[in-house]
């Protein structure tokens, strides 16, 4: 422990005695640093900001329904929204059921303009797994579910011509003949257009008003991005174990491919260009370590007189190098992590600093200026104490 502060004196003071030559040399270290940081934060905080996009295109989102030959209104289980939220890499599910009645404006009006409008019953989860929004009012509580009350998809409202919520004159319209008032108004979806035609009314209601009997017609849910092949690939069994050939699961998005092989594309950027910007930097450490050893013969013949080994030398020589990596690092990271939060912000992407690629950089700095100081090092432990101190 004590060779070890020993040499961490002596480094230090001998990196302190040059400063000019060691900022130039820290320098090189810091531009590699700072490239690095560049190269691995700019792309990262990009594809970022594109798998927010494709996020947003459903590519974790998968649909599961009974397939078309068989009884849409009694095919799934009653709790299948909970057997599927119970796969571990599902993040969200929730089960809607088509009610199969009509849905008008009112007793005056033609059903014809509305025949496209469909009855769901649903759940206060509903919007978690669809990506959905509202544009006016609530959506279903666990309280309203009990009530008479409905949410209306984007496109049902128009052609119901509802456009927005006003609890203070509250709009009612006719579902399956019964009056319900409307409370909400959905926003477009994108990642279920099939919705926008839908009207959606509380389980509770569903089933005091409607006859509806539980057994849901659809399920949404969202799965980790990492495993949602492998949730498609048991859903089946996990809605229907007996026959899990009569469920239907949506396909993953062909977004899901294009993000990952984005992310392939971006990982042989960062490894590339990151080895580049070490290997300069770690170039810069060993011309001046071993032009240092050229300048310091005599310091180095005065402490082999006085009694020092070869490992001290050595180990002096290679804290030094390490120490002029390091500051050169901090340095480095200090300004790419700068550079990266100025140009993510003139994007409008968010900030991302890969925290493995840090770790990774900065354990690159030690041994790329440990590497870079052994020639030097070894160098200077082999000169014969009579010949350092007669060198001029």
């Amino acid at each position: 422990m004590t060779a070890l502060v020993d040499a961490l004196v002596l480094g230090w003071q001998g990196v302190g005695d040059r400063r000019a030559r060691a900022a130039m040399s820290a320098l090189g270290i810091a531009l590699g640093m700072a490239t690095l940081v560049l190269v691995t934060g700019i792309p990262a905080s990009g594809q970022a900001d594109l798998d927010r996009q494709l996020d947003a295109m459903g590519t974790t989102m998968l649909v599961a329904q009974p397939s078309a030959a068989i009884d849409t209104t009694s095919a799934l289980p009653l709790e299948a929204a909970a057997m599927v939220r119970r796969i571990a890499p599902v993040e969200s599910a929730s089960a809607i059921a088509n009610l199969n009645v009509p849905v008008v404006r009112d007793r005056y009006a033609d059903p014809n303009r509305t025949a496209g409008v469909t009855a769901m019953a649903a759940t206060p989860d509903l919007l978690a797994p669809i990506g959905g929004s509202l544009d006016s009012g609530v959506f279903l509580t666990d309280t309203t579910s009990d009530l008479p009350t409905v949410v209306l998809g984007h496109q049902a409202a128009a052609w119901l011509g509802v456009t927005t919520v006003d609890f203070s004159r509250p709009r009612q319209i006719l579902v399956g003949g019964a009056p319900l008032t409307v409370i909400g108004i959905l926003a477009p979806m994108p990642l279920a257009r099939e919705l926008e035609q839908s009207v959606f009314v509380g389980r509770g209601t569903a089933e005091a008003g409607f006859g509806f009997t539980g057994h849901p017609t659809v399920v949404y849910l969202r799965a980790a991005e990492s495993q949602v092949e492998a949730v498609r690939d048991v859903l089946p069994a996990t809605l229907d174990p007996e026959v899990p050939g009569l469920i239907s699961v949506s396909r993953p998005s062909d977004a899901l491919a294009a993000q990952r092989a984005a992310q392939g594309t971006f990982s042989g950027l960062f490894l590339g260009l990151a080895g580049v910007a070490l290997l300069i930097g770690g170039v810069g450490v060993a011309n001046t370590m071993i032009v240092s050893v050229l300048e310091r013969r005599r310091e180095i013949g005065l402490r082999r007189a006085l009694g020092a080994t070869r490992r001290d030398i050595r180990r002096q020589f290679l804290t030094e190098a390490v120490l002029l990596s390091l500051l050169g690092g901090a340095a480095g990271l200090l300004l790419g992590a700068i550079g990266c939060v100025g140009y993510a912000a003139v994007r409008g992407w968010p900030v991302v600093v890969p925290l493995p690629a840090v770790a990774g950089a900065v354990l690159g700095v030690i041994v790329v200026g440990a590497l870079a100081g052994l020639y030097p090092a070894v160098k200077a432990s082999r000169l014969s104490p009579t010949v350092a101190l007669g060198s001029t």
